[in-house]
């Protein structure tokens, strides 16, 4: 898999900032439709971002900064989501609704963490095995 790094600056930006504002203004919008579709949004399919967006860095470093990144600019969009629709939200926001924003950015920033970290010992349990196997071909 092609690391983030790797990747032009155009994708980095589409992968980095459009897909978590895109997503983060969609979940404003369904936060005052389905409470349900909201926290399945807002829940397992944020957290699966958040943690294969850290499996594509080298360092959790830089995956810590990633998934803080992510995470503000999805909670923002999720707010300015939910103020674009303008309805009341079916789903318990925070009081002051910025803690929203502070959770999420945490939390992208320790999935980012998790992800690189699995992502990184992988590859090094993966390398050993590679070489002790074709050691024991010659």
């Amino acid at each position: 898999m092609k690391q983030f790094e790797d990747r032009p600056f155009s994708l980095q930006v589409l992968g980095g900032i459009v897909v978590p504002l895109v997503f983060g203004i969609l979940t404003g919008l369904v936060l005052g439709w389905s409470e349900i579709l909201y926290y399945v949004m807002a829940g397992p399919i944020a957290i699966a971002g958040g943690f294969l967006g850290g499996t594509e860095h080298r360092s959790i470093d830089n995956a810590v900064v990633r998934g803080a990144m992510g995470g503000l600019i999805y909670g923002s969009f999720i707010l300015i989501g939910h103020e674009i629709a303008n309805n009341a939200p079916k789903a318990h926001l925070p009081d002051p609704q910025g803690g929203l924003v502070f959770a999420t950015a945490l939390g992208g920033a320790i999935l980012g963490a998790l992800g690189a970290y699995l992502a990184t010992r992988r590859g090094r349990d993966r390398a050993p095995a590679r070489a002790g196997s074709s050691a024991s071909r010659r």
